[in-house]
């Protein structure tokens, strides 16, 4: 009898695994299309992945934030993929990587008292930190900050000066002691053939991309200038305003040129 028991256990296991499994991919999609949906919340939430063509464990991050940008309705999720510098010696460089963007994510390792720098790595508002490709708690984050009070106060105008020159000017009713207000220029599309490195020989796609980052006190009101690398994809900028002494963000708001 017990040697039955053994072996039914041993056939079911595997079933039990796939339906937990099942039960888990159907609550993630219930949870992303609840953050898509016209945010009727009071949060907001400003994601930063900080990726790189060349690790191998990005690309699920990724197409991650893919999903959640894929027809999303919800006018208070802000994604950026910052493309750091420190994998391009692995025999890939990545285009849009910089090293700006590195120093950004050093930044957070003080704000949030972390002993490393890693990729994919997935920052929530300043304020939280996980891998970017771990899609239960990804989504778990967004939805905790979506249900926090939030009074918008940041609005953002741009005009073009001429074809690719761009200025965008911000006004804002909440200029708090220590607090920086932080732009980027995101491209909305791209993809690349890789054809060295951890991905060599993947086609990589990606989203939300940042090109251009930018940071200086917060007023209210001052203006910011970019130059477009093209003309021939679709821009957006997000801005945000961030308490410089704890990396915290309080408001953010898009627009696309």
């Amino acid at each position: 009898m017990k040697l039955i028991k053994e072996i039914l256990y041993c056939l079911s296991l595997p079933l039990i695994i796939v339906m937990t499994m099942a039960f888990k991919g159907f609550s993630d999609e219930k949870k992303m299309e609840h953050i898509k949906e016209n945010n009727m919340d009071n949060g907001f939430a400003v994601i930063e992945l900080f990726t790189s063509e060349g690790c191998w464990s990005c690309p699920p991050a990724d197409e991650l934030m893919a999903r959640l940008e894929k027809d999303n309705k919800n006018k208070q999720l802000f994604i950026m993929a910052f493309h750091v510098d420190y994998w391009d010696h692995q025999g890939w460089k990545d285009r849009f990587s910089k090293r700006s963007f590195t120093e950004r994510q050093k930044q957070y390792t003080t704000w949030l008292n972390l002993n490393t720098l890693y990729t994919p790595q997935l920052v929530i508002n300043g304020k939280a930190e996980m891998v970017g490709s771990e899609t239960g708690k990804v989504l778990s984050g967004i939805q905790s900050v979506m249900i926090e009070s939030h009074a918008q106060n940041l609005s953002l105008q741009a005009e073009k000066s001429d074809g690719r020159n761009i200025q965008v000017s911000y006004t804002t009713s909440s200029a708090a002691k220590d607090t920086a207000i932080g732009m980027a220029l995101v491209q909305k599309h791209a993809s690349s053939q890789v054809s060295a490195g951890e991905n060599a020989g993947k086609a990589l796609s990606h989203i939300q991309i940042v090109r251009d980052f930018q940071s200086r006190t917060l007023q209210e009101k001052d203006t910011f200038s970019f130059k477009l690398p093209d003309t021939r994809n679709n821009w957006q900028i997000i801005a945000f305003q961030q308490h410089q002494k704890t990396g915290e963000i309080i408001d953010a708001a898009a627009i696309d040129l």
